[in-house]
């Protein structure tokens, strides 16, 4: 193929590279399962789906934990 002359312009990165790697086992049923639901909803960045899945948790579960100065019982009263 010929490129055609026309230049791509790079678009400026706002968040730091990624440098640190996990890894996860799945089992194929697990795989099977995620890949469906990545089909069906037309996702085709995979990666960024799963990081933004299992952030997105942590940080609910994080408000949800978050100390307050009275409990939950005292607060409905």
């Amino acid at each position: 193929m010929v490129n055609s002359g026309k230049k791509r312009k790079k678009v400026p990165v706002s968040n730091p590279p990624r440098r640190q790697r996990m890894v996860c086992l799945m089992s194929e049923e697990e795989v099977r399962i995620v890949d469906r639901y990545l089909k069906k909803y037309q996702i085709t960045n995979k990666a960024r789906w799963l990081r933004e899945t299992v952030l997105a948790f942590i940080h609910q579960n994080m408000e949800e934990d978050y100390p307050t100065l009275f409990k939950e019982h005292d607060m409905r009263r």
